[in-house]
Protein backbone atom coordinates (compact mmCIF):
# COMPACT_ATOMS: atom_id res chain seq x y z
CA UNK A 1 0.00 0.00 0.00
CA UNK A 2 1.32 3.49 -1.02
CA UNK A 3 0.31 6.57 0.69
CA UNK A 4 0.95 10.25 -1.74
CA UNK A 5 0.87 13.34 -0.32
CA UNK A 6 -1.37 14.97 2.15
CA UNK A 7 -2.25 17.43 -0.44
CA UNK A 8 -2.03 15.46 -3.84
CA UNK A 9 -5.64 16.66 -4.44
CA UNK A 10 -6.87 20.32 -3.67
CA UNK A 11 -10.57 21.28 -4.62
CA UNK A 12 -9.99 24.75 -5.58
CA UNK A 13 -7.12 27.08 -4.72
CA UNK A 14 -6.78 30.63 -5.29
CA UNK A 15 -4.36 29.84 -7.93
CA UNK A 16 -6.92 27.54 -10.00
CA UNK A 17 -9.48 28.97 -12.25
CA UNK A 18 -11.86 25.73 -12.57
CA UNK A 19 -12.40 23.54 -9.61
CA UNK A 20 -11.13 19.77 -9.49
CA UNK A 21 -13.58 17.31 -11.08
CA UNK A 22 -15.03 14.13 -9.30
CA UNK A 23 -17.27 11.58 -10.75
CA UNK A 24 -19.73 10.06 -8.45
CA UNK A 25 -21.29 6.57 -9.66
CA UNK A 26 -24.41 5.89 -8.22
CA UNK A 27 -24.72 9.92 -7.25
CA UNK A 28 -28.52 9.78 -6.32
CA UNK A 29 -28.14 6.76 -4.01
CA UNK A 30 -27.97 6.68 -0.07
CA UNK A 31 -24.55 7.38 0.32
CA UNK A 32 -23.44 8.86 -2.71
CA UNK A 33 -25.59 11.71 -2.19
CA UNK A 34 -24.19 12.82 1.07
CA UNK A 35 -20.87 12.55 -0.72
CA UNK A 36 -21.61 14.77 -3.04
CA UNK A 37 -22.68 17.08 -0.74
CA UNK A 38 -19.75 17.21 1.27
CA UNK A 39 -17.57 17.26 -2.02
CA UNK A 40 -19.88 20.34 -3.10
CA UNK A 41 -18.97 22.36 0.28
CA UNK A 42 -15.38 21.40 -0.59
CA UNK A 43 -15.22 23.53 -3.49
CA UNK A 44 -15.09 20.46 -5.97
CA UNK A 45 -17.27 20.40 -9.34
CA UNK A 46 -19.15 17.00 -9.36
CA UNK A 47 -20.99 14.87 -11.83
CA UNK A 48 -23.24 11.82 -10.90
CA UNK A 49 -23.98 8.75 -13.04
CA UNK A 50 -26.64 6.87 -11.78
CA UNK A 51 -29.12 4.85 -13.55
CA UNK A 52 -31.84 4.99 -11.03
CA UNK A 53 -32.48 1.45 -10.38
CA UNK A 54 -31.88 2.34 -6.66
CA UNK A 55 -31.39 5.99 -6.89
CA UNK A 56 -33.74 8.52 -6.23
CA UNK A 57 -34.28 12.31 -7.64
CA UNK A 58 -35.13 13.46 -4.43
CA UNK A 59 -31.20 12.92 -3.45
CA UNK A 60 -30.33 15.22 -6.07
CA UNK A 61 -27.85 17.97 -4.66
CA UNK A 62 -28.28 21.43 -5.51
CA UNK A 63 -25.04 22.37 -7.61
CA UNK A 64 -24.13 18.94 -8.74
CA UNK A 65 -24.62 17.75 -12.60
CA UNK A 66 -26.56 14.47 -12.76
CA UNK A 67 -26.78 11.84 -16.08
CA UNK A 68 -28.83 9.42 -16.56
CA UNK A 69 -27.16 6.09 -17.58
CA UNK A 70 -25.52 2.54 -16.67
CA UNK A 71 -21.70 2.45 -15.74
CA UNK A 72 -21.74 -0.12 -18.55
CA UNK A 73 -21.97 3.31 -20.97
CA UNK A 74 -19.90 5.50 -18.97
CA UNK A 75 -17.66 6.81 -21.94
CA UNK A 76 -20.54 7.58 -23.57
CA UNK A 77 -22.04 9.58 -20.61
CA UNK A 78 -18.77 11.29 -19.07
CA UNK A 79 -16.60 12.28 -21.51
CA UNK A 80 -14.73 14.31 -18.89
CA UNK A 81 -11.46 13.28 -17.55
CA UNK A 82 -12.07 13.67 -13.71
CA UNK A 83 -9.43 14.06 -11.30
CA UNK A 84 -11.25 10.70 -9.22
CA UNK A 85 -13.77 8.64 -9.67
CA UNK A 86 -16.12 7.48 -6.44
CA UNK A 87 -16.83 3.97 -7.79
CA UNK A 88 -20.40 3.44 -6.06
CA UNK A 89 -22.81 2.72 -8.44
CA UNK A 90 -23.66 -1.19 -8.06
CA UNK A 91 -26.29 -3.54 -7.35
CA UNK A 92 -26.01 -3.58 -3.13
CA UNK A 93 -28.29 -6.17 -2.12
CA UNK A 94 -27.43 -9.52 -0.36
CA UNK A 95 -30.61 -11.97 -0.08
CA UNK A 96 -32.46 -10.55 -3.17
CA UNK A 97 -29.61 -10.68 -5.53
CA UNK A 98 -30.35 -14.74 -5.50
CA UNK A 99 -33.48 -14.00 -7.15
CA UNK A 100 -31.75 -11.81 -9.58
CA UNK A 101 -28.47 -12.59 -10.36
CA UNK A 102 -28.44 -11.53 -14.12
CA UNK A 103 -29.42 -7.98 -12.57
CA UNK A 104 -25.79 -7.96 -10.31
CA UNK A 105 -23.68 -9.03 -13.27
CA UNK A 106 -24.96 -6.66 -15.21
CA UNK A 107 -24.47 -3.62 -12.33
CA UNK A 108 -21.61 -5.15 -10.85
CA UNK A 109 -19.16 -7.01 -13.16
CA UNK A 110 -20.33 -5.94 -16.52
CA UNK A 111 -20.38 -2.04 -15.36
CA UNK A 112 -17.32 -1.94 -13.18
CA UNK A 113 -15.21 -3.51 -15.75
CA UNK A 114 -16.45 -0.54 -17.94
CA UNK A 115 -15.69 1.60 -15.47
CA UNK A 116 -12.29 0.75 -14.96
CA UNK A 117 -11.02 0.59 -18.23
CA UNK A 118 -12.64 4.04 -19.23
CA UNK A 119 -10.55 5.17 -16.35
CA UNK A 120 -7.71 3.57 -17.69
CA UNK A 121 -8.01 4.84 -21.12
CA UNK A 122 -8.02 8.90 -19.68
CA UNK A 123 -5.14 10.65 -19.96
CA UNK A 124 -4.14 11.61 -17.52
CA UNK A 125 -6.17 8.47 -15.70
CA UNK A 126 -8.05 9.44 -12.74
CA UNK A 127 -7.81 7.90 -9.07
CA UNK A 128 -10.37 5.50 -8.80
CA UNK A 129 -12.21 5.00 -5.29
CA UNK A 130 -13.54 1.14 -5.38
CA UNK A 131 -16.95 1.23 -2.99
CA UNK A 132 -16.40 -2.49 -1.95
CA UNK A 133 -18.18 -5.15 0.45
CA UNK A 134 -17.66 -5.84 4.04
CA UNK A 135 -19.10 -9.09 2.98
CA UNK A 136 -15.77 -10.06 1.36
CA UNK A 137 -14.42 -10.69 5.35
CA UNK A 138 -17.26 -13.04 6.15
CA UNK A 139 -16.53 -16.72 7.17
CA UNK A 140 -13.16 -16.57 5.26
CA UNK A 141 -12.93 -17.64 1.89
CA UNK A 142 -16.31 -18.99 2.04
CA UNK A 143 -17.91 -15.81 2.50
CA UNK A 144 -17.46 -14.92 -1.50
CA UNK A 145 -19.38 -17.54 -2.77
CA UNK A 146 -22.37 -17.01 0.14
CA UNK A 147 -24.74 -15.09 -2.64
CA UNK A 148 -23.85 -13.58 -6.02
CA UNK A 149 -24.04 -10.23 -4.81
CA UNK A 150 -20.97 -11.21 -2.32
CA UNK A 151 -19.25 -13.24 -5.10
CA UNK A 152 -19.03 -10.21 -7.43
CA UNK A 153 -18.14 -7.65 -5.00
CA UNK A 154 -15.15 -9.18 -3.95
CA UNK A 155 -14.50 -10.01 -7.59
CA UNK A 156 -14.84 -6.71 -8.62
CA UNK A 157 -12.94 -5.65 -5.59
CA UNK A 158 -9.99 -7.94 -7.41
CA UNK A 159 -9.93 -6.69 -10.54
CA UNK A 160 -9.58 -3.26 -9.33
CA UNK A 161 -6.63 -4.26 -7.58
CA UNK A 162 -5.48 -5.89 -10.84
CA UNK A 163 -5.73 -2.76 -12.74
CA UNK A 164 -3.69 -1.25 -10.54
CA UNK A 165 -0.91 -4.09 -11.13
CA UNK A 166 -1.47 -4.37 -14.75
CA UNK A 167 -1.51 -0.83 -15.66
CA UNK A 168 -0.32 0.96 -12.85
CA UNK A 169 -3.83 2.59 -12.22
CA UNK A 170 -3.87 4.37 -9.11
CA UNK A 171 -6.79 2.89 -7.16
CA UNK A 172 -8.13 2.67 -3.64
CA UNK A 173 -10.62 -0.30 -2.10
CA UNK A 174 -13.00 0.59 0.48
CA UNK A 175 -15.16 -1.62 2.28
CA UNK A 176 -18.21 -0.21 3.94
CA UNK A 177 -19.98 -1.76 6.87
CA UNK A 178 -23.46 -1.58 7.56
CA UNK A 179 -24.46 1.85 6.46
CA UNK A 180 -26.97 3.50 8.25
CA UNK A 181 -28.31 7.82 8.78
CA UNK A 182 -30.46 10.01 7.02
CA UNK A 183 -31.84 9.25 3.93
CA UNK A 184 -31.35 5.21 4.22
CA UNK A 185 -34.03 3.46 1.89
CA UNK A 186 -36.53 2.31 3.86
CA UNK A 187 -38.00 -0.32 1.37
CA UNK A 188 -37.47 -4.12 0.48
CA UNK A 189 -33.92 -3.18 -0.76
CA UNK A 190 -33.08 -1.06 2.48
CA UNK A 191 -30.78 -2.29 5.03
CA UNK A 192 -31.31 -2.69 8.60
CA UNK A 193 -31.50 -0.16 10.69
CA UNK A 194 -34.03 1.68 7.90
CA UNK A 195 -36.34 -1.26 7.84
CA UNK A 196 -36.31 -1.89 11.18
CA UNK A 197 -37.17 1.61 12.59
CA UNK A 198 -40.06 2.15 9.92
CA UNK A 199 -41.68 -1.03 11.26
CA UNK A 200 -41.54 0.79 15.02
CA UNK A 201 -43.00 4.05 13.25
CA UNK A 202 -45.42 2.34 11.95
CA UNK A 203 -46.30 0.32 14.94
CA UNK A 204 -45.83 -3.24 13.15
CA UNK A 205 -44.33 -5.85 15.04
CA UNK A 206 -40.14 -5.58 13.76
CA UNK A 207 -39.19 -8.59 11.43
CA UNK A 208 -36.42 -10.56 11.81
CA UNK A 209 -34.59 -13.24 10.52
CA UNK A 210 -33.88 -16.13 12.74
CA UNK A 211 -31.50 -16.84 15.10
CA UNK A 212 -30.60 -13.23 16.02
CA UNK A 213 -27.30 -13.65 17.16
CA UNK A 214 -26.24 -12.74 13.84
CA UNK A 215 -23.69 -9.81 14.41
CA UNK A 216 -22.49 -7.02 12.24
CA UNK A 217 -20.80 -3.50 12.82
CA UNK A 218 -22.66 -0.50 11.92
CA UNK A 219 -21.24 2.98 10.64
CA UNK A 220 -22.66 6.20 10.37
CA UNK A 221 -23.00 7.68 6.67
CA UNK A 222 -21.02 10.78 7.88
CA UNK A 223 -18.20 8.86 8.99
CA UNK A 224 -18.11 6.50 5.55
CA UNK A 225 -18.16 10.15 3.53
CA UNK A 226 -15.18 11.26 5.87
CA UNK A 227 -13.70 8.60 5.31
CA UNK A 228 -13.61 8.18 1.85
CA UNK A 229 -12.42 12.02 1.99
CA UNK A 230 -9.62 11.34 3.61
CA UNK A 231 -8.37 8.29 1.15
CA UNK A 232 -9.04 10.84 -1.48
CA UNK A 233 -7.03 14.11 -0.23
CA UNK A 234 -4.24 12.05 0.31
CA UNK A 235 -4.94 9.70 -2.66
CA UNK A 236 -3.61 6.90 -0.63
CA UNK A 237 -3.84 3.76 -2.40
CA UNK A 238 -4.62 0.06 -0.97
CA UNK A 239 -7.29 -1.26 1.05
CA UNK A 240 -9.20 0.77 3.70
CA UNK A 241 -11.56 -0.63 5.77
CA UNK A 242 -13.96 1.88 7.13
CA UNK A 243 -16.02 0.57 9.93
CA UNK A 244 -17.13 1.55 14.00
CA UNK A 245 -15.80 -1.27 16.17
CA UNK A 246 -17.35 -0.05 19.05
CA UNK A 247 -20.50 -0.49 17.39
CA UNK A 248 -20.97 -4.07 17.36
CA UNK A 249 -24.41 -5.96 17.57
CA UNK A 250 -26.22 -8.84 17.20
CA UNK A 251 -29.78 -7.95 15.12
CA UNK A 252 -31.85 -9.11 18.23
CA UNK A 253 -29.59 -6.89 19.97
CA UNK A 254 -30.47 -3.35 17.67
CA UNK A 255 -33.94 -4.71 17.52
CA UNK A 256 -34.29 -4.92 21.41
CA UNK A 257 -32.70 -1.28 21.26
CA UNK A 258 -35.36 -0.10 18.89
CA UNK A 259 -38.19 -1.68 20.92
CA UNK A 260 -41.36 -3.19 20.58
CA UNK A 261 -42.94 -7.00 19.64
CA UNK A 262 -40.61 -9.05 17.39
CA UNK A 263 -41.89 -11.28 14.73
CA UNK A 264 -38.99 -14.13 13.79
CA UNK A 265 -38.78 -14.70 10.28
CA UNK A 266 -37.20 -17.95 8.74
CA UNK A 267 -33.17 -17.87 7.98
CA UNK A 268 -32.33 -17.01 4.50
CA UNK A 269 -29.66 -18.00 2.27
CA UNK A 270 -26.25 -16.13 2.28
CA UNK A 271 -26.88 -14.50 5.93
CA UNK A 272 -23.71 -14.33 7.05
CA UNK A 273 -22.86 -15.53 10.88
CA UNK A 274 -20.53 -12.35 11.78
CA UNK A 275 -18.06 -10.30 10.32
CA UNK A 276 -14.15 -9.05 10.52
CA UNK A 277 -13.48 -5.43 10.53
CA UNK A 278 -9.91 -3.88 10.82
CA UNK A 279 -9.61 -0.14 10.85
CA UNK A 280 -5.91 0.27 11.06
CA UNK A 281 -5.34 1.48 7.61
CA UNK A 282 -7.54 4.13 7.67
CA UNK A 283 -6.21 5.02 11.14
CA UNK A 284 -3.08 5.80 10.04
CA UNK A 285 -4.54 8.24 7.32
CA UNK A 286 -5.82 9.75 10.44
CA UNK A 287 -9.44 9.20 10.22
CA UNK A 288 -11.81 7.76 13.23
CA UNK A 289 -15.45 6.89 13.11
CA UNK A 290 -16.96 9.40 15.52
CA UNK A 291 -20.48 8.47 15.30
CA UNK A 292 -22.36 5.86 17.64
CA UNK A 293 -25.86 3.30 16.46
CA UNK A 294 -27.18 3.81 20.08
CA UNK A 295 -27.46 7.97 19.66
CA UNK A 296 -29.39 7.88 15.89
CA UNK A 297 -31.42 5.37 17.01
CA UNK A 298 -32.42 7.81 20.34
CA UNK A 299 -32.27 10.57 18.60
CA UNK A 300 -35.06 8.58 15.74
CA UNK A 301 -36.95 7.56 18.66
CA UNK A 302 -37.53 10.77 19.81
CA UNK A 303 -38.29 12.27 16.66
CA UNK A 304 -41.19 9.50 16.50
CA UNK A 305 -42.24 10.55 20.41
CA UNK A 306 -42.25 14.05 19.07
CA UNK A 307 -44.65 12.82 15.61
CA UNK A 308 -46.40 11.21 17.99
CA UNK A 309 -47.24 13.97 20.26
CA UNK A 310 -48.18 16.55 17.59
CA UNK A 311 -50.67 14.16 15.75
CA UNK A 312 -52.25 13.45 19.46
CA UNK A 313 -52.28 17.31 19.68
CA UNK A 314 -53.09 18.30 16.35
Amino acid sequence: MTHQSADAFQPSSPERDEPQLAVVTGGAGFIGSHLIKRLLAEGWRVISLDNYFTGSEENHQPGAEYRRGHTKDIAKHIPEIPHIIFHLGEYARVTPSLEEPYLVWEHNLTGSAAVLEWARTRSPAPFVVYAASSTKFAQGEEGRFLTPYTFAKTTVADLVQAYQKWFNLSVAVVYFYNVYGPGEPADERGTLIARLLAARRAGKPLPLRKPGTQRRHFTHVEDIVVGLLTIAHQKAEGEFSLGAPYDEYSIEEIARMIGGPIVWLDPLPGDRSSSHLDISAAQALGWQPRQHLADYIAQELRAMEQEAQLCVGG
